[in-house]
């Protein structure tokens, strides 16, 4: 078992103080007082900002063939469940935070315009290829959400960053800061981390993800999806839904079925941010008819190809 964290990071607004990380299999979500959040925000910004002259320097290799531990989990993944079983994994992984200082936020947060991913590689092998295709994957099976690959820094929204394991702490510090990274450390021990920032409307701004590219292609895959997608708003882990990523004490590789259920259920355009609970549960009975449908129609041998599915957003 490895752990994965998500951060969900210092808020945009200067008015809001929370700071929600999580842990990989996804690292932190949690909270800092105002003026660590600013602390955070400036060390994170004028970290990026060093990083930005050496992004995309050389060609891009393609991405190799998938690894045979995740070929052989996919297809051992369960594909049925209840509408009581997505709908539980919803409201448990969507709402809250894995690791959190201060009040319980129990509110919808995701981003409300296009995704643009920049890739920053700092390490060996590049896995810049791998990134794009996984960015793909996710584009064509969560109906609703434009998400792709930019190499323009200025209008990404998302920032991943390829390191080699051994910088992971030291990258965390930089992102940060001293405090915040001890917290991370001591209380998630992650091996990949992911956070966001979200104005005072609970829409995410912007998303960072840390990635060590050289602990072996399965990790990396483990790694990269659950900490892309948590970037995208389902912070929370559980160990109470077995068939999730969202679970420390589950390794998928891949996006799977069930987890495509949920982030389709998030990003249809009903469910908006800052959304509780219980309005998020009148529309299930809703939503979830169609979110079967495009999660059937994108996973059937005979459904649409991924060109097809990308053409149809």
């Amino acid at each position: 078992m490895h752990s994965v964290g998500a951060i969900a990071m210092c808020t945009v607004q200067p008015e809001s103080n929370e700071y929600e990380p999580r842990a990989v299999v996804t690292i932190c979500h949690g909270l800092l007082t105002s003026i660590g959040a600013f602390s955070c925000q400036v060390a994170r910004c004028a970290f990026i900002f060093a990083l930005t002259t050496i992004v995309l320097v050389g060609s891009v290799g393609q991405a190799p063939a998938e690894n045979a531990e995740i070929s052989l989990r996919r297809s051992a993944q369960r594909a049925n469940f209840t509408n009581g079983e997505i709908a539980d994994g919803f409201f448990k992984i969507a709402f809250g935070a894995e690791l959190q200082i201060g009040p319980r936020v129990e509110r919808i947060r995701k981003f409300d315009r296009p995704v643009r991913i920049f890739v920053v590689s700092l390490g060996a092998p590049d896995r810049r290829a791998e990134v794009a295709a996984i960015t793909a994957d996710i584009r064509a099976r969560v109906h609703h959400l434009d998400i792709a690959i930019t190499d323009d820094r200025k209008t990404a929204n998302v920032v991943v960053t390829l390191v080699h394991k051994r910088d992971l702490r030291r990258t965390i510090q930089s992102f940060f800061g001293a405090g915040p990274a001890t917290l991370i450390q001591r209380s998630l021990k992650p091996q990949c981390l992911s956070g966001f920032a979200k104005d005072g409307s609970f829409r995410i701004q912007r998303a960072e993800v840390i990635l060590p590219v050289d602990a072996g292609d399965f990790m990396f895959h483990d790694c990269a999806y659950e900490e892309l997608l948590q970037s995208l708003g389902p912070i929370n882990d559980d160990r109470s839904v077995p068939w999730t990523m969202f679970n420390d004490d589950v390794q998928m590789g891949f996006f799977d079925i069930y987890d495509q259920f949920l982030l389709n259920l998030l990003y249809d355009p009903r469910v908006r941010p800052g959304m509780t609970k219980k309005e998020v549960g009148k529309l299930l009975p809703e939503i979830l008819p169609t979110v079967r449908a495009w999660v059937s129609r994108t996973n059937s041998p005979g459904g649409a190809d991924l060109q097809e599915v990308l053409n149809s957003q």
